[in-house]
């Protein structure tokens, strides 16, 4: 599988970058989240100044063949029917990305539906969603290069714009199982603290489904399959294992990168298993309602910014979190310090 050269951050400013946050008109560390945006920021550009220049967003579409298994409440034919409605301006991350001015990239990467012939969906479909996991694995090898490469192709198109802040977000039903799923494996947690309602189940449709995953989990044991990327490609779908190789080809390339709910950090803690330096570039912005999502969370050691109950998808969360990673950039590049403002410094 393609392999990326995420550098580390490199610390040796950071005492210097610091001093310019602690010497700014206010009481010392009185900004609290801000400042440690402000530092990541600066040491992701490695300057003392940094910008947000043409943020972006990918929509990323795919149906899973774990959806036949009764695992959701919404049907499949919700994603190509959210995907058309995204096109004509209707959806919750439409209004966000307006709202934020984020220019918003609608991508089929497995919708089972032809979308060809939409206006302002780029077609980069691999497959007309996933296999089934709960009988075999969910794609090929071949499809879990495609999708990494269509990833890693979608973030480099948005870096050559100028983009050097990348939010990305799901348009899949029943996405909540491989999330849960790779949550169980990677977090090493019971996989009932994994599972959660989703879009809306009962209490009865949690315990089918956690029936369902189950099985597919003892199947994948039996298989001979090991590793993180055949956990992957077992269990992914095609939105988020293109997710993964957006995040890992943004990281490369330097770019500041906002995580969402739940299936995005499921997406983030499956790259962060890849290469481990890519979560130096990464914000995550929102802990939603999904059973585990913030033991997920504390898994990786991520602090989310925002916890509105949203549980919509589409990087909505993010998106709703990018004023606070405006503001972090504006209080270190347009806040006075003590010295220029002639106020004595009392700490």
């Amino acid at each position: 599988m393609r392999q990326f050269d995420i550098k580390p951050l490199d610390r040796r400013q950071e005492e210097t970058i610091q001093q310019k946050i602690d010497n700014l008109n206010k009481p010392l560390g009185s900004l609290g989240r801000l400042e440690e945006i402000a530092l990541q920021l600066c040491l992701i550009q490695q300057t003392t100044t940094p910008t947000l220049t043409h943020p972006c967003h990918l929509l990323l579409g795919g149906d899973h063949g774990i959806e036949r298994e009764g695992v959701s409440i919404s049907p499949r034919e919700v994603t190509w029917q959210q995907m058309v409605n995204f096109t004509h301006g209707g959806g919750g991350v439409n209004m966000f990305c307006r709202q934020h001015g984020f220019t918003l990239r609608i991508v089929d990467v497995g919708v089972d539906y032809d979308l060809s012939r939409i206006p302002g969906i780029i077609n980069r479909k691999i497959a007309s969603g996933t296999r089934n996991f709960r009988y075999e694995a969910a794609m090929s090898p071949g499809e879990l290069e495609r999708a990494i490469d269509t990833g890693a192709d979608l973030a480099k198109t948005c870096h050559r714009e100028g983009c050097n802040i990348l939010c990305i977000g799901e348009m899949g039903i029943g996405n909540t199982s491989p999330s849960s799923i790779w949550q169980h494996l990677f977090c090493n947690m019971p996989l009932k603290e994994c599972i959660g309602a989703g879009a809306g189940l009962n209490s009865e449709g949690i315990s089918h489904k956690y029936e369902v995953l189950k099985d597919a989990v003892d199947k994948y044991r039996l298989s001979g399959m090991s590793g993180t990327a055949d956990i992957i490609r077992y269990f992914g779908g095609f939105e988020m294992v293109t997710a993964i190789g957006a995040m890992l080809r943004a990281a490369e390339l330097r770019m500041v990168i906002l995580i969402d709910g739940y299936i995005m950090t499921a997406c983030a803690l499956a790259a962060i298993q890849l290469n481990h330096a890519v979560q130096d570039y990464m914000i995550f912005t929102h802990c939603g309602d999904e059973s585990g999502h913030r033991r997920m969370l504390e898994h990786l050691g991520a602090r989310p910014l925002l916890s509105l109950g949203l549980r919509l998808g589409e990087g909505t969360g993010a998106l709703c979190a990018y004023p606070i990673i405006d503001s972090a950039v504006r209080m270190i590049n347009e806040m006075n310090n003590f010295k220029d403002a002639e106020i004595t410094k009392y700490f």
